[in-house]
């Protein structure tokens, strides 16, 4: 396998299985981690997209995208979009190999969790109040600010001032936790299809003690708010040189 396809694999597949992982732990019953919140959760996923990007340099992965919004953000800002199925592809099948583990990390849970809802929360986003295009408009906004802030963190004018290159998944995952912190509140912040695409795909099939339907209804929200966001970001990035 192509180095840097393997990569976006295994680096997507860690931020999913601790991503979905920290939303399992507080909102699963009996889990020790139950009740923890909100706090927790932006702090799981700051962590797991930290951990992912180091995992896709470590597997040979240059660009460490793990997300599909941040590839064709990319991809507008260099004008080549060569790279997009490749790793799209990649992205979501790691996202749906993380979100097996976290089932089956927490499997005497879902039996113990009534809530069909809750279970589907393990896997991917719903929105806080269901309205098609300010949902829309939040991930396009939130994702929009998550690729334009990923291409300053690796822009030559912060190069030069002596940014550490290992300092850099650090920052990435500071991001995220930003994001979900400020941005977070209305979708849940998926900002990533392959986050929530592979998730919900595997909510659909897995044999998940008591889970209910996987709201493929709202399912295109997280999918094409994301991809427009990033698209934007490129233009933005690509306009003003950086």
């Amino acid at each position: 396998m192509n180095s840097a396809l393997l990569g976006e694999f295994l680096g997507t597949m860690i931020l999913v299985l601790l991503g979905d992982g920290v939303v399992a732990g507080v909102l699963l019953k009996k889990s020790k981690a139950e009740g923890s919140g909100w706090i927790v959760i932006t702090a799981g996923w700051a962590f797991a997209v930290m951990s992912g990007v180091f995992v896709s340099i470590a597997c040979g992965g240059s660009d460490a995208h793990l997300n599909p919004a941040v590839t064709i953000g990319m991809a507008v800002k260099s004008g080549s979009f060569a790279k997009f199925l490749p790793y799209a592809l990649a992205q979501v099948l790691g996202a749906m190999a993380g979100a097996t583990l976290v089932w089956l990390h927490f499997l005497p849970h879902w039996k113990e969790t009534a809530d069909k809802d809750t279970k589907l929360a393990c896997f991917c986003t719903g929105p806080a109040i269901r309205s098609i295009l300010p949902n829309l408009l939040s991930e396009i906004i939130a994702t929009f600010a998550l690729v334009f802030v990923v291409g300053a963190i690796f822009s030559k004018a912060v190069a030069t001032t002596g940014l550490a290159g290992g300092l850099a998944p650090y920052l990435v995952g500071s991001l995220v936790w930003g994001v979900g912190l400020s941005l977070g509140g209305p979708t849940g912040y998926a900002i990533n299809p392959a986050r929530d695409f592979g998730p919900r795909l595997m909510h659909a099939v897995l044999p998940i003690a008591g889970k209910g339907g996987s709201d493929w209804g709202y399912a295109s929200i997280p999918i094409v708010g994301p991809l427009v966001g990033g698209a934007i970001a490129g233009f933005v990035l690509r306009g003003l040189g950086i």
